[in-house]
């Protein structure tokens, strides 16, 4: 006897697949906002900080980013109840994506940065320009513009890493496939049809923020 696939199965399920997409573009969303902010508050203190603020924010990098996404998350849902901060899984899901986005982005952020001519800076001082105003208008832009392709590589990495966010019951896209498949049993079809919506996902966003960048980040 033949294998007999029923993808109409698990279509048949797509208010839940709708919801499980739009709960994996939120989680993104907010991700991207503020772990970008993170990042690019964090590459300016590794560059450009005290001696003690470089510490604690390298201590900071470090730890995320030479740990998995998955005990990151585990921490916060499940260890930090024990210190008296009890989060649902949603809330608890942005804090560990933004966290584990902001750390890479550091890294990526400051190499752009690092990379500005000392010239250009120089001149903008020149200019009487103040240290804030310096680094939003002259270091940043060429900064992230440098950098971007490696940071739109990692906040599609973050999207797709947000599927281990199921583990703790937030309801993004794989929370929906591993419902789907435990209600009818259709288990290839339904991580099948999920893989498909991921890589959808993921060249839809590329292509979106390859276009936002070079039109309001960096010019």
């Amino acid at each position: 006897m033949g294998i007999e696939f029923d993808f109409g199965a698990v279509l048949a399920e797509w208010p839940l697949l709708a919801k499980g997409v739009a709960w994996t573009l939120g989680l993104t969303a907010i991700a991207t906002l503020l772990g970008m902010v993170v990042g690019v508050a964090c590459a300016w203190s590794r560059a450009s900080g005290p001696a003690w603020l470089r510490w604690i924010v390298g201590a900071y990098v470090e730890s995320i980013r030479n740990t998995p996404f998955i005990v990151q998350l585990f921490f916060i849902f499940f260890g930090l109840p024990a210190a008296g901060f009890k989060l649902s899984p949603e809330v608890a899901s942005v804090i560990a994506m933004v966290m584990n986005l902001g750390a890479y982005a550091t890294e990526i952020i400051r190499a752009g940065i690092e990379a500005t001519p000392r010239g250009q800076v120089e001149a903008a001082v020149s200019l009487a320009l103040n240290k804030m105003q310096v680094f939003v208008r002259v270091v940043l832009p060429p900064a992230l513009k440098k950098v971007w392709p490696a940071m739109v590589s990692q906040i599609i990495i973050v999207m797709l890493g947000s599927a281990v966010c199921s583990q703790i019951s937030t309801e993004e896209l794989s929370y929906a496939a591993n419902l789907i498949q435990s209600r009818n049993f259709r288990a290839f079809e339904a991580f099948i049809i999920a893989t498909a919506i991921y890589l959808v996902l993921s060249v839809g966003l590329r292509r979106l923020l390859n276009w936002v960048g070079p039109r309001w980040l960096f010019r």
